[in-house]
């Protein structure tokens, strides 16, 4: 769990340290490598913007490329017993009719995990007993010299000019820290002009450990299990979904002939929702990762949009990756482990990102006549195909001791 404290006493147990190492945004790139560094020894300041700490709600899919740094971080068990297993999908045609249903397990069962979790559950697993973390807290300011960052940090009113070795940035796609270092280049974005609604719906909306969705003309619903509940996606355009969400479900509801339990669920448990959470659906690239001391993690390097459902898993990966690689090496080439860590980890986390993005041109359509030829393409094209990429990258684990052994 997320222990509140003040960034004095983090700041304090992290002195004594080899690397003074403080994490900007206690997400799940942020919380992950936090556990791992801990793990290893290390005492890293750990601060986060929101007052109160509590995560957006939000239900994810994890990939087992997510497996070795909850290995890791002795949080396999605890990881299970909050999750549930994503064996089935099921896809959906425009007007509702369930068309497939295709085996999640046959197509990643041989790597590992395939779960589903909500992303409140995930922080609690990954911040294990206690995570002290100090809340409400920003960096203004990053100065880097040959010794150390200069770091300025806002904290509930004061301010703290502290020394770190290295920070690392994992405060979100629209991370603040980011456009501090990046100074001025440009991220690469890619906004779909869709967004969405998320709400909860009873544990029985879709068969176990099954999940569902609908690809619609200028229409989407996606139903994903988590422990307890199912997780819904309600989503259009913009332009349409300002209505907002009763006015949208409504629209919605007038384009199915098919409304059986499981969409209606998903209806039903957005227009039921007092305030839900709104998922804008766009996504980042950001165009360098590393400078000397600083390091890009999660979102704030590459933020994903939600359609291949591998973008948390992605985080936790390099986290892992980025852990294992400061870990074996002292901090004298700090730089040099930096710019490894970068070649050995961007061009995978690109390559999910751009399997995403190709999805996201499929799946988000307005046009009806789009829709029923992506449906024929659908009957013939099982999940497996289009996750063609992602499988290999699932297949092919990254090796950061092996990233290291040259700099040793």
């Amino acid at each position: 769990m997320l222990t509140s404290t003040t960034l004095q006493e983090q700041y304090r147990s992290a002195t004594a340290d080899k690397l003074r190492i403080l994490i900007v945004g206690a997400g799940i790139a942020g919380l992950t490598a936090a556990g791992l560094l801990r793990r290893a020894g290390h005492h890293p300041v750990v601060i986060e913007r929101a007052p109160d700490g509590a995560p957006p709600g939000y239900m994810l899919a994890l990939m087992p490329i997510a497996d070795s740094a909850l290995d890791d971080l002795g949080a396999r068990a605890a990881y299970r017993a909050a999750s549930v297993p994503f064996e089935d999908y099921g896809m959906r045609a425009h007007t509702g009719r369930l068309m497939r249903v295709d085996s999640m397990s046959r197509v990643l069962g041989s790597y590992g995990d395939y779960r589903g979790i909500s992303r409140g559950a995930l922080i609690d697993v990954l911040s294990g007993a206690q995570c002290p973390v100090t809340l409400d807290s920003t960096v203004t300011a990053i100065a880097e010299t040959e010794s150390a960052a200069h770091v300025t940090i806002a904290e509930a009113g004061d301010t703290h000019r502290l020394e770190f070795d290295l920070v690392v940035i994992a405060d979100g796609i629209r991370s603040r820290t980011r456009d501090l270092v990046l100074a001025g280049r440009p991220v690469d974005v890619v906004d779909t002009r869709w967004g969405g609604w998320v709400a909860w719906a009873p544990e029985r909306s879709v068969p176990p450990s099954r999940g569902e969705e609908l690809w619609g003309a200028g229409r989407f619903a996606g139903l994903y299990p988590v422990a307890g509940a199912v997780g819904v996606f309600l989503g259009g355009p913009r332009s349409d979904t300002d209505a907002g969400p009763a006015a949208f479900v409504r629209e919605f509801r007038k384009t199915l002939s098919v409304v059986d339990a499981p969409i209606g669920a998903a209806l039903d448990a957005v227009a039921a929702e007092r305030d839900p959470y709104y998922w804008s659906l766009s996504d980042c690239r950001a165009p360098v990762w590393t400078t000397r001391r600083t390091v890009l993690l999660g979102d704030a390097a590459a933020g994903f949009l939600p359609t291949a459902g591998i973008g948390a898993g992605m985080a936790m990966e390099s986290a892992w990756v980025l852990c294992r690689m400061l870990n074996n090496i002292d901090g004298h080439r700090l730089a040099d482990v930096l710019s490894a860590y970068e070649r050995t980890q961007r061009p995978r986390v690109q390559a999910a990102q751009d399997n995403s993005r190709q999805l996201a041109r499929l799946m988000f359509k307005r046009s009806r006549g789009l829709a029923v030829l992506r449906e024929l393409a659908m009957r013939i094209v099982s999940v497996d195909i289009a996750l063609k990429p992602i499988q290999r990258l699932v297949a092919e684990q990254p090796e950061p001791d092996e990233a290291t052994a040259s700099l040793r």
